[in-house]
C-alpha cells in the first residue's frame, strides 16, 4: 500500500477499506452461519407449523456440481455462483422460501491419478481438495443453506445412488404404457404364456441361466458384450464423449481403440422419444434444444432385411427406402457380430483382386482390416475421406427387392453406433458410396433420375447425385413399380410391399445409443451386484446397502502398452479378492458370490443430486414424496416439474444433462417422484477468459510478469505473444479469488464479475479494472457513514423530487434487471443512482439510505448487512422485502419526441409518455418548423410511434 493510501487511512479511519472489508466479511460469515439465516425450510418441517412462512412461494435455485480440484478456484470459476447467489438472494428479499446449496461431484479420475502417482488415497486428496475448496466459497459469502450440502462419495450419498442403480436394473420398458414397470411384473406374463420367450419354450422349461438371459434383454440396466472404447494406457473403456475428434482419450491423451467387453450398459433408448418430446415444456435454452434433439438424432425409415446363404439375415435400416432397386452392395461396420458368422474359408471363385487387400483368405483379411479400423475414432472414421478403405468379406446377400447378389464388405465409414452396423450401399446417390464404389470398382445404378443433364449412365459420372425432388426410374421387378414416383410417394409403396413380404417394415431410429456404465477404475461407486457360480447377476437387497468401497493396495487400472489394442482391463477392485469373493444369503440361503469389479461412472452421482439437497439426511428413502412434491413437483407452468433455475455452462449440454433426465424419467415411472424432469429452467453462463502469453517456442508464460510497451507485450526482455484464452493454472494465467478478496474484499469481486458484462457472455479478466467497482463501494459507504467519526449520516427529512425520481427508477430498473439476471445493468443503475446522491450534496435521507442499502445487499451482501445494522436495524438484511418503486416517480414527465420530414429531424417535441397517436400527430402537425419543411406541399402519410418518433411523407 502507498504512503498516500496509509496518510488517508489516517486521516479517514473509518474509510471503507480492503482492511474493513475483511473484518466486515468474516464477521457477517460468521453471523449468518451461527444463526442459520440461509436455512430453508421444508413442508414436513418448519413450514408445517407456520402457515405465513408455507404461503410464501418457493424457489430451488442451483448450480452444477463442482469437482473439488487440487488447484483450487481461479476468479473463473465463481462466476455461476456469485450469480447464483445474487438471484438467490433477491428471490428472498421479494418473499420467496428459496433452497440455494451446493455440493461436491467427488468421484472420478482426477483424484484416482493423483493417488496413483503420489501413493495418496484419492478420499485424502478429495476432502482436502473440499475443505479447501469451501474456504474459497465461503469467503465469497454465498448464501448456502449448509446443512444441504454433501459429497458424492459420502457413503449415506452413494447408498442412494446404488439403490436407484438397482431400481432400473429391476425395472423394464413397457412400449405399450409407455413407462417403466418393474421387472417382476414381466415374469408373469412369460409364466402365463402371454409373452412368448425367444425360442418359444415355456418359461418354467428354461434354465436360471436362460431366464436371466431373457429378462437381461429387457432390463433397463443389462451387462453386454458389446464394442467399446478401449484406452490401455488408462486400463479402462470410456464412454464416447470422453473421446475426442482424433481418437484419444479426454484425459490423457491416450490412443482409444474398438474392443469387445463385457459391460453395463443403461438402455437410455427405451426414453428416446420422450427425451426428444418433452424438451418442448423446457425452458432451456434453443442451443441446448438442439444439441440434444441432434443427440438423440430421431429419423423415420425402413428396416429392410438381405438374406445371406446359411448365417441368417442382414439388416439394415434406411431412410431411403425408395431407392432399394439401386442397392449394389453392403458394408458391414468392421465390428459387426454377423463377420465371424458370414465370412467363408475360402475367396469365391472370380473375386476381384482389388476386394481382398492382397490377402489369401477371408478371414485374413478381414482380421488386419479390423485392427486397422479399431485405432481409429469414430470422428476418423466418418471424415470424408479422400481414398476409401475396406474389405470384402466373401459372402454374397440378396438384395429383396431385385433378387440380386450383392457382395458384402466390412469398412470404417460404417459405425455400429448407429442404425444396425450395417448399410445398404447406393453409390449412385450417396456420395461416400460412390467414392467406395470407385474405389473397388463395384457396379451403380440410377435409380433417381437426375435434374441436371449427365443422363443415367453412371459410368460417366463424376459424383453422385442425391435428391429428395427428382422421380424414380430402374426401379421395379414383377410384383411392384415405384418408376415415375416421386421419393415420398415411393417410400410409402416399397414400404407396403416389404411389409406384406416380410422383408421389411416401416420404422423409426435414432442416434442415440445405450449409456456405456462400466469403469475399469477404483474411485467410484461400487455396483451392488453379485454374480453366482452360473455367471447369473443378483441385486443386493436394500439392507446392504451401501455397498462401501473396500481398500486396495493399488488404485491404478492395470494399463498396457497405449499402442497394445489386444489387451483386457485388470481393474483395482479385483485384487481385493477377499471382497471380491463372499458368501451372502440372498433369501435361499448362503451362498458363494463374485461381486461386480467395475465400478460406475463419474456421472452417476450427479443423476440426482438434485434430490438429495431436498432431503439430506433422510436414511430410509431416497427422498420424503410431501418434500419432493413442494420443492420440484409439477405446477402451473412447469408441467414436468423441476428445479426452478439451473445455472452452469454449456458443455454439459449432452451428457450430463441427457443422463439426469433419464433416470428422473425412470424414477418418475415407478413411483418415487412427482416430477418426470430434473430441471425446468436451465442458463448458460458465460466464461471468465484471461490472456494467454507465450514464447518464442510456444510456451506460456506467468502473465503477472509480463509487461506492456508500445502496444507489445515482453517477459523478462523477451517479446512474447497474446491470445484470448481460458483461464487456468497451466496456462500461467489464472487469478485466484484470494488475491482480490485480499486487495479489495469479497463484495468487490462479486460486484466486479457481475458487472463485468452479460452473464451469458464470455468476457476478458483485467484485474486492474477491478478498483472501479472497489470506488463504488467505498462512495456507498461514504454516502452513509462519516470516514472520520465512523457515525451514521443520514436525516430524518424527506428527500427532493429528484431524488425521489432517481431512486424509485433506479428500484423499478433494479428489479427487473435482477429478475431478469441482468446483473451488469443491475449495478450500472446502482451505480447511477450513487452518483446521483454523490452530487446532490449534503446528508442522505434515511428513506433513501435504507433503499439504497437493500438494492445493494444481493449483489454485496457483506457491506450491505453492516451499513443495514449501523441504521439501527437488527434484523438481517437477508430477509427484508426488496423495495418497490412508486410509478408517479418512474414515469418521466416529458419525453423528447423528434419529427422528421422527408427522413430528416425537423424539430423536437416536449410531451408527456402517455400522449395519443391522434394527440401527438396534431401536435407535430403544427409545429412551426414542420410547416416550414412542408412548404404548402400535401401530405401522402404520417408514421406515429408515440411517444418518440413522428416521420412525415410529403406528397
Amino acid at each position: 500500500m502507498s504512503e498516500t493510501n496509509n496518510a488517508a487511512e489516517v486521516a479517514a479511519p473509518h474509510r471503507y477499506t480492503a482492511a474493513m472489508a475483511a473484518d466486515i466479511e468474516a464477521r457477517w460469515q460468521d453471523f449468518w452461519d451461527a444463526e442459520g439465516t440461509y436455512e430453508a425450510p421444508n413442508p414436513t418441517g418448519e413450514l408445517a407449523g407456520d402457515p405465513a412462512l408455507a404461503a410464501r412461494p418457493k424457489k430451488f435455485i442451483m448450480d452444477m456440481f463442482p469437482y473439488p480440484s487440487g488447484a483450487g478456484l481461479h476468479v473463473g470459476h465463481p462466476l455461476g455462483y456469485i450469480a447464483t447467489d445474487v438471484y438467490a438472494r433477491h428471490q428472498r428479499m421479494t418473499g420467496h422460501n428459496v433452497l440455494h446449496t451446493l455440493g461436491f461431484d467427488a468421484f472420478g479420475l482426477p483424484a484416482e491419478q493423483y493417488a496413483v502417482q503420489t501413493g495418496t488415497h484419492p478420499r485424502t486428496s478429495t476432502e482436502a481438495n473440499m475443505r479447501n475448496m469451501k474456504v474459497q466459497l465461503r469467503r465469497l459469502g454465498l448464501g448456502h443453506d449448509r446443512r444441504r450440502s454433501f459429497a458424492t462419495i459420502d457413503a449415506e450419498y452413494y447408498k442412494w445412488t446404488q439403490w436407484i442403480f438397482l431400481q432400473i436394473f429391476n425395472s423394464w420398458y413397457d412400449t405399450e404404457a409407455g413407462r417403466a414397470r418393474p421387472i417382476d411384473e414381466l415374469v408373469p406374463q412369460f409364466e402365463s404364456g402371454e409373452r412368448a420367450t425367444p425360442d418359444g419354450r415355456p418359461w418354467d422349461a428354461l434354465s436360471a441361466v436362460e431366464r436371466a438371459e431373457v429378462l437381461g434383454h429387457y432390463r433397463l440396466a443389462y451387462a453386454s458384450d458389446a464394442p467399446v472404447n478401449w484406452s490401455p494406457g488408462l486400463g479402462t473403456v470410456l464412454a464416447n464423449e470422453e473421446v475426442t475428434a482424433d481418437g484419444r482419450s479426454e484425459r490423457g491423451n491416450f490412443p482409444v481403440f474398438k474392443a469387445k467387453l463385457r459391460q453395463w450398459n443403461m438402455r437410455i433408448t427405451a426414453y428416446a422419444d420422450r427425451l426428444l418430446d418433452d424438451l418442448d415444456g423446457l425452458d432451456w435454452p434453443e442451443a441446448i434444444k438442439l444439441q440434444q434433439r441432434n443427440w438423440i438424432g430421431r429419423s423415420e425409415g425402413a428396416r429392410v432385411d438381405f438374406p445371406v446363404d446359411g448365417a441368417g439375415d442382414i439388416t439394415v435400416f434406411t431412410t431411403r427406402q425408395d431407392t432399394l432397386f439401386g442397392a449394389t452392395y453392403m458394408v458391414l461396420a468392421p465390428e459387426h457380430e454377423l463377420v465371424e458368422r458370414i465370412i467363408p474359408a475360402a475367396w469365391p471363385e472370380g473375386t476381384h483382386p482389388v476386394w481382398t487387400g492382397g490377402h489369401a483368405s477371408p478371414a485374413e483379411a478381414v482380421t488386419a482390416y479390423r485392427k486397422q479400423a479399431a485405432a481409429k475414432s469414430d470422428v476418423e472414421r466418418q471424415a470424408e475421406a479422400k481414398d476409401k478403405t475396406g474389405v470384402f468379406t466373401g459372402a454374397y446377400a440378396t438384395n429383396p427387392v431385385s433378387g440380386e447378389k450383392v457382395p458384402v464388405f466390412i469398412a470404417d465409414y460404417v459405425l455400429m453406433g448407429y442404425g444396425t452396423g450395417a448399410i445398404m450401399a447406393v453409390p449412385a446417390h450417396d456420395a461416400r458410396d460412390f467414392a467406395f464404389a470407385r474405389a473397388f470398382e463395384l457396379p451403380m445404378r440410377c435409380v433417381v433420375e437426375p435434374s441436371d443433364d449427365r443422363g443415367t449412365d453412371t459410368s460417366t459420372w463424376d459424383d453422385a447425385f442425391a435428391s429428395y425432388e427428382a422421380k424414380l426410374v430402374n426401379s421395379a421387378n414383377d410384383e411392384v413399380s415405384l418408376n415415375g414416383l416421386g421419393v415420398v410417394n415411393a417410400k410409402a409403396r416399397i414400404t407396403e410391399w416389404l411389409e406384406a413380404h416380410g422383408v421389411g417394415e416401416g420404422t423409426v431410429n435414432f442416434r442415440l445409443r445405450d449409456w456405456l456404465f462400466s469403469r475399469q477404475r477404483y474411485w467410484g461407486e461400487p455396483f451392488p451386484i453379485v454374480y453366482d457360480e452360473d455367471g447369473v447377476a443378483h441385486a443386493l437387497p436394500e439392507s446392504m446397502l451401501p455397498l462401501e468401497l473396500p481398500e486396495v493396495e493399488d488404485y491404478s487400472p492395470r494399463t498396457f502398452d497405449p499402442e497394445d489394442a489386444d489387451t483386457q482391463p485388470e481393474t483395482p477392485l479385483s485384487r481385493n479378492a477377499d471382497w471380491v469373493h463372499v458368501t451372502l444369503d440372498l433369501g435361499d440361503g448362503p451362498k458363494k458370490y463374485r461381486r461386480e469389479t467395475n465400478t460406475m461412472p463419474n456421472w452417476a452421482g450427479s443423476c440426482w443430486y438434485e434430490l438429495r439437497y431436498l432431503d439430506p439426511t433422510n436414511d430410509r428413502r431416497l427422498v420424503d414424496p410431501e418434500v419432493e412434491q413442494y420443492w420440484m413437483g409439477p405446477r402451473e407452468g412447469q408441467p414436468s416439474g423441476g428445479v426452478d433455475l439451473y445455472i452452469g455452462g454449456a458443455e454439459h449440454a449432452v451428457l450430463h444433462l441427457l443422463y439426469a433426465r433419464f433416470w428422473s424419467k425412470v424414477l418418475h415411472d415407478l413411483g418415487h417422484i412427482s416430477s418426470s424432469e430434473p430441471f425446468h429452467k436451465l442458463y448458460n453462463q458465460g466464461m471468465i477468459q484471461a490472456f494467454v502469453y507465450r514464447d518464442s517456442r510456444g510456451i506460456a508464460v506467468p502473465a503477472a510478469e509480463v509487461e506492456e510497451r508500445d502496444g507489445a507485450y515482453y517477459h523478462q526482455g523477451e517479446k512474447v505473444s497474446r491470445v484470448l484464452g481460458k483461464m487456468g493454472k497451466s496456462l500461467k494465467n489464472a487469478v485466484t479469488p484470494d488475491e482480490i478478496c485480499g486487495e479489495y474484499g469479497a463484495d468487490t469481486l462479486r460486484l466486479y464479475e457481475m458487472a463485468m458484462g452479460p452473464l451469458d457472455v464470455s468476457r476478458p479478466w483485467d484485474t486492474r479494472a477491478v478498483v472501479g467497482q472497489f470506488r463504488l463501494l467505498q462512495r456507498l459507504w461514504r454516502n452513509i457513514v462519516d470516514e472520520e467519526t465512523g457515525e451514521v449520516t443520514v436525516v430524518s427529512t424527506e428527500p427532493d423530487e429528484d431524488t425521489l425520481r432517481a431512486l424509485h427508477k433506479a428500484i423499478d430498473g433494479v428489479g427487473q434487471d435482477m429478475a431478469g439476471m441482468r446483473f451488469n445493468t443491475a449495478i450500472a443503475k446502482v451505480t447511477e443512482l450513487n452518483n446521483h446522491l454523490t452530487k446532490a450534496g449534503g446528508p442522505l435521507s434515511r428513506s433513501v439510505a435504507e433503499r439504497l442499502v437493500l438494492l445493494v445487499a444481493p449483489l454485496a451482501p457483506h457491506v450491505a448487512e453492516e451499513l443495514w445494522r449501523r441504521l439501527g436495524h437488527t434484523e438481517s438484511v437477508v430477509h427484508q422485502d426488496f423495495p418497490v418503486a412508486d410509478p408517479a416517480y418512474v414515469v418521466d414527465e416529458t419525453v423528447t419526441c423528434v419529427v422528421q420530414v422527408k427522413g430528416k429531424v425537423r424539430a423536437r417535441l416536449e410531451i408527456s409518455p402517455s400522449i395519443s397517436d391522434e394527440e401527438l400527430e396534431a401536435l407535430a402537425l403544427a409545429d412551426e418548423n414542420v410547416v416550414a419543411a412542408l412548404g404548402g406541399a400535401g401530405i401522402r402519410k404520417v408514421i406515429v410511434r408515440a411517444p418518440k418518433l413522428v416521420n412525415i411523407v410529403p406528397a
